[in-house]
């Protein structure tokens, strides 16, 4: 190790604390409290991976492998002796435990970060491998973020074999983490950093001894001098070409071998074939070399590549801020205690009860006890104004607490926080891939199969026109045309635009969602949670029978004690402080009430149809006259007849008319579709001028009034809906928006989350993905127009090596810089 262990004595051992993990190198948190007994000495370890792999380790007799070694491994998956590779380390449960998730009783998901992933032809590589391996389910590679999502069934392959099958063909793989993804992004500009030095430096020097061939006379230089600089030059070039040029050969040699045709295949024997010739010519002293070309290119190339990878790494830091946001520590208060103490945030439990201070990010979703202050949500919502917090009012991991001290009691934890459910959403958008993207990378592999034949016509047929002039015009065919900024042109701007929408509070959560969302021509909406804030009050009570106002309204909110629906929630509340009687046999029926048994009777709360096959018939007229009035209306009945009918209000949220005048100054028509009451459903719509309503609709209702309006020729349906009413229709539509208040069902249906819960986020969110698509087809538009544009030119021997170079890095260079515009945030988007 290269920091000295201090000894100390804990449980009858020697402790050695140093400032790396023992185990890989890299630094130790210092809250880290992992360690494992390695020849009778505690050695710390930097995470709860290594201290399974180190136990692992010593369990199986491979301590040596500590005592032998005498560096640190670079990468962190050689931090394993080969024996333990064999007994599948990845395996270990321990070590599974924070990125591999299951998904049925024998699939598995995790999600990976893959070095080596330099064009999309890694990406199909990658995923065509993969899935050939039995019991692979699902590969999804995103190539702007080098993250894979892989599902697999354990009892037919481990992850140690998927691992493994990665590394056979020439990437690496490793668990995902925000700080590992960092860590690599790091190591992968300080490498290319070297190398651009490296060809710079090469190509100055190169560059110094060609000039003076280029400006000089006939006679002018000696033979021997000329042989010399020649000479000079190709020393200078080999560090240019067998290190900085490495990686273009290293991966074309892994594509061919895997047949695979990448974008580094025609650049490897572009410059490759102008290097060799070189040489050959510095051998029997011929004619011409290009060493000042090779240097050039390989030079400009590398810039381009370099600026390319800052940009993109940019363009997805954003995402993973969100798992850099939760504190490592927080104060824990016991119960009448004054002062807390200090405990790592992964040790709180639900119950705990926490000391939020001014400034202080806030560990974990929770409820207020003590205490009023303001929480700033902008990280999660995209809203930027500070949220006030009183006792009783729910707070969420990740915010952070402006104004003064809050007395936080923890309820959700670890994976069952929000921002937890918030990052996986974003993981799962980020590993699918949508179509347009699928297609760009399609045509870039048919690009490179043309490009190789273009360029071996253009070598045939500049023998006879100039042999002299026939490499360097085939490297320049080679080179110019490699359809680098093709297949950057869509996944590069899909990665910004999810980024700025997230900062927006519009949350990503499938590959389809930006292009459905800019080409969506026809909205729908539900009403309750959606177009108003959902939450409902009751405003009238009418009593049918014998029974008084007080009874009726503690029978029906004991029957929806377990609901989670909106106007459950206000039935609730209108017994507050009552005492409820007991039931039993509840049965809750999606979309139309809960049926269950109090005192005695078997009793049902929901829809006056529902509620009318228990009761019988006829409807009262009291039902009638309250549905008149506006608002939602729920009866309660019994096997004896009809017990109370009550009516609900529900405000309209105040961006709700803006966003839908919007769309009708669009011509884009909009229509309502929702559960409650027709007379309720038309008095929002009159408030919205939404033409297009129809309420008293069930689930099923909804999912086929949807489905019969898709099958409209070029319909493209947006819904938008709250609650587990809205799943099966949110499934139907080509783009589905969920609010962030809504049920986890919801959430997980939709394609987009709402997460601020504001209707002008959507707006603006349509407005930044028809500049997404705009973008995308501007940098497609580009990259074609570059392509055939250039190689005519190259094939007429038009183009010099160095100055295809100098394009094709310019021309992926315009389409990340073209992308990254997005992250200037809309204004208004009409709102």
């Amino acid at each position: 190790m290269s920091s000295t262990a201090d000894a100390m004595v804990a449980n009858g051992a020697e402790v050695a604390a140093s400032e790396e993990c023992y185990h890989c190198g890299l630094p130790v948190p210092p809250e880290s409290s992992f360690y494992v007994a390695i020849d009778d000495v505690r050695q710390r370890m930097c995470c709860v991976g290594c201290e399974a792999v180190a136990q692992s380790i010593v369990d199986n007799g491979l301590t040596d492998y500590y005592r032998h070694r005498d560096a640190m491994p670079e990468p962190v998956k050689e931090a394993m002796p080969a024996e333990l590779q064999e007994l599948g380390l990845f395996d270990h449960p321990d070590f599974q435990k924070s990125f591999v998730q299951p998904i049925g009783e024998f699939e598995r998901e995790a999600s990976l970060i893959l070095e080596g992933i330099t064009c999309a032809a890694c990406v199909w590589l990658n995923e065509q491998h993969l899935a050939k391996q039995p019991g692979v389910t699902l590969v999804e590679v995103n190539y702007a973020t080098r993250r894979a999502r892989v599902r697999w069934d354990e009892r037919q392959i481990k992850l140690s074999d998927i691992l493994g099958a990665i590394q056979l063909i020439g990437y690496r793989a490793y668990p995902y983490d925000a700080e590992r993804s960092e860590q690599i992004a790091q190591r992968e500009r300080r490498s290319m950093l070297w190398r651009v030095f490296v060809a710079g430096f090469g190509m100055m020097q190169v560059m110094m001894y060609a000039y003076p061939s280029y400006i000089a006379g006939e006679g002018d230089i000696s033979a021997d001098a000329d042989l010399l600089m020649r000479w000079a030059s190709l020393v200078l070039t080999l560090p240019v070409v067998f290190y900085s040029a490495a990686p273009f050969f290293q991966r074309a040699w892994r594509d061919l071998k895997h047949r695979a045709l990448g974008m580094d295949v025609p650049v490897a024997l572009g410059v490759g074939s102008a290097f060799v010739a070189s040489v050959y010519a510095t051998l029997i002293n011929g004619p011409d070399v290009y060493f000042d070309s090779v240097t050039m290119f390989v030079f400009l190339l590398l810039c381009g590549r370099y600026l390319e990878m800052l940009a993109r790494q940019k363009a997805v830091r954003g995402v993973e801020e969100l798992g850099k946001v939760i504190p490592v520590f927080a104060e824990r208060v016991e119960a009448g205690a004054a002062v807390g103490t200090k405990v790592p945030v992964s040790q709180l439990v639900p119950g705990d009860l926490v000391r939020v201070r001014p400034g202080e990010v806030i560990p974990a979703d929770g409820v207020v006890r003590e205490g009023e202050s303001q929480a700033n949500e902008a990280l999660l919502t995209g809203e930027s104004r500070p949220v006030t917090k009183r006792p009783g009012a729910q707070v969420t991991g990740g915010s952070i607490n402006i104004a003064s001290p809050l007395l936080v009691e923890i309820r959700q934890v670890g994976d069952s926080t929000r921002l937890a459910a918030i990052r996986k959403l974003m993981d799962r958008a980020a590993s699918e891939r949508p179509g347009i993207a699928t297609q760009a990378d399609r045509v870039a592999r048919v690009f490179i199969w043309a490009l190789l034949s273009l360029s071996a016509l253009t070598l045939i047929v500049w023998q006879f026109i100039d042999s002299s002039r026939a490499l360097w015009v085939f490297v320049s065919v080679l080179v110019v045309a490699c359809p680098c900024a093709l297949s950057l042109a869509t996944p590069t701007a899909l990665t910004v635009a999810t980024d700025t929408l997230a900062r927006m509070g519009v949350l990503v959560t499938r590959g389809h969602a930006i292009e459905g969302l800019a080409t969506a021509n026809r909205y729908v909406f539900d009403k309750t949670g959606t177009l108003t804030y959902g939450v409902m009050k009751l405003d009238a009570v009418t009593s049918l029978g014998a029974l008084e106002e007080g009874e009726v309204r503690a029978l029906a909110a004991a029957l929806e004690q377990a609901s989670e629906h909106a106007i459950a929630e206000g039935v609730r509340q209108g017994a507050e402080g009552m005492s409820l009687p007991t039931v039993s046999d509840l049965r809750s029926v999606t979309g139309q009430g809960v049926e269950g048994v109090a005192n005695g009777r078997r009793m049902r709360v929901g829809r006056p149809e529902f509620v009318a096959e228990l009761a019988g018939s006829p409807i009262p007229d009291a039902i009638a006259a309250l549905e008149g009035d506006g608002g939602t209306v729920v009866a309660l009945g019994s096997e004896d007849g009809w017990l109370a009918v009550f009516r609900l209000a529900d405000a309209l949220r105040e961006d709700a008319p803006v966003l839908l005048r919007r769309l009708h100054a669009e011509r884009i028509p909009t229509a309502i579709i929702s559960g409650d009451a027709p007379a309720a459903v038309a008095a929002v719509a009159r408030e919205v001028s939404v033409a297009e309503h129809h309420g008293g609709m069930t689930p099923q209702d909804k999912q086929s009034w949807v489905e019969t309006r898709q099958k409209e020729a070029g319909a493209v349906v947006a819904m938008i809906g709250d609650g587990v009413n809205d799943a099966p229709v949110l499934a139907q539509a080509q783009v589905s928006i969920a609010m962030g208040g809504g049920t986890d069902l919801a959430r997980n249906q939709a394609d987009i989350v709402l997460l601020s819960e504001n209707l002008a986020g959507l707006s603006r969110g349509v407005t930044l993905s028809r500049r997404t698509l705009t973008i995308i087809k501007q940098n497609l538009w580009w990259s074609f127009t570059y392509n055939f544009t250039s190689v005519p030119l190259a094939m007429a021997g038009l183009i010099t090596p160095w100055m295809a170079g100098l394009g094709m890095a310019l021309s992926s260079l315009l389409v990340v810089v073209n992308a990254l515009r997005l992250q200037r945030q809309p204004g208004g988007g009409g709102i």
